[in-house]
């Protein structure tokens, strides 16, 4: 059996740091709130001149040199993005022309902050079938640009980043499985109401968000998919050495590391430092354990993540 395999990640964080000190500025909130109810304490901001796609080369530059592939070699590339950089072509495209690469089918994935959980599966796919021999993966916003910032129910929470992953095929055990689930009776929750017609946006092109519903299914959904993922591969809890969950909310992760039975020491957590960055969350988070140490190869890794539509999945990883 051919499975797919992580054979290298990457990760981008702009420059500019918006710490939480600097958001007593602009709302009514103040750090010692954020942080209980969040997390979170600062997070990244991208440059005026900074947009998607000049994350997204970042996080892939450095995934497709951890993992010594020459980017001619990549026959697919996803990128997974709530705030993609034209309405099309997709930001896919524009990554493959910066990269230099000629041919890979490229195409984008909205699913919110879930995106790079459904990308991930998606490639996983087409190198177990054959149809891709080298894929390049990716999540990455620039989720600045849909907050209002007079908002401090929603600006408070997101930042911008990117990470990447690339895969090749493999006779050992890598991506073990996905699962992905949607349920879009819940779009009025978690959205951008905003439609783009006659050249303009009609209507709101802000993020809104119901907190206190978006949190209760959230924790709800992470647990059903933890439980599902063991199932599916008949494993017991104690075989996860590593949960790399979306940087949503630290109330969230800890509900799920609870569920998981796993101490906190064997979570990575990026959001005090990341904020929710989307569909770049998870990959960065990847990046950042494989980088520092943590994660070794042989790892059993959980990745999930939720995101507005609802969206929701989970990848089972032998790293």
């Amino acid at each position: 059996m051919i499975y797919s395999r992580i054979v290298g990640t990457g990760g981008y964080l702009p420059d500019r740091v918006l710490t939480n000190a600097e958001l007593e500025t602009l709302v009514d909130t103040n750090d010692e709130w954020i942080v209980e109810r969040t997390g979170i304490k600062s997070r990244h901001i991208a440059a005026k001149d900074e947009n998607t796609c000049d994350l997204a080369e970042q996080a892939a530059l450095k995934a497709l040199e951890a993992a010594q592939v020459d980017i001619a070699e990549v026959d697919l590339i996803i990128l997974g993005t709530t705030t993609p950089d034209r309405v099309y072509p997709s930001t896919a495209c524009l990554l493959q022309a910066r990269l230099g690469n000629h041919g890979a089918a490229a195409f984008d994935v909205q699913a919110v902050c879930s995106g790079f959980i459904y990308a991930l599966s998606i490639a996983d796919k087409f190198i177990k079938t054959g149809a891709a021999k080298c894929a390049l993966v990716v999540g990455a916003e620039v989720y600045s640009r849909i907050l209002n910032w007079n908002d401090r129910g929603t600006c408070i929470l997101f930042g911008d980043g990117a990470g990447a992953v690339v895969l090749k095929p493999d006779f050992e055990p890598g991506i073990l499985s996905t699962h992905l689930h949607a349920d879009g009776a819940y779009k009025d929750l978690l959205t951008v109401p905003g439609q783009i017609a006659n050249g303009r946006l009609n209507g709101d092109g802000f993020t809104k968000m119901q907190g206190n519903e978006v949190f209760k299914f959230a924790v709800n959904a992470l647990r059903n998919i933890v439980d599902e993922t063991l199932q599916a591969n008949q494993l017991d809890k104690s075989a996860i050495d590593w949960l790399v969950p979306h940087q949503a909310n630290i109330r969230i992760i800890t509900a799920t590391a609870k569920k998981l039975k796993l101490p906190m020491e064997r979570v990575i957590v990026t959001v005090a430092e990341h904020g929710n960055t989307s569909a770049a969350s998870v990959p960065l988070a990847l990046d950042v354990g494989v980088r520092d140490g943590r994660i070794q190869r042989g790892d059993m890794l959980l990745l999930e993540a939720i995101g507005g539509g609802f969206t929701w999945g989970s990848v089972l990883v032998k790293y």
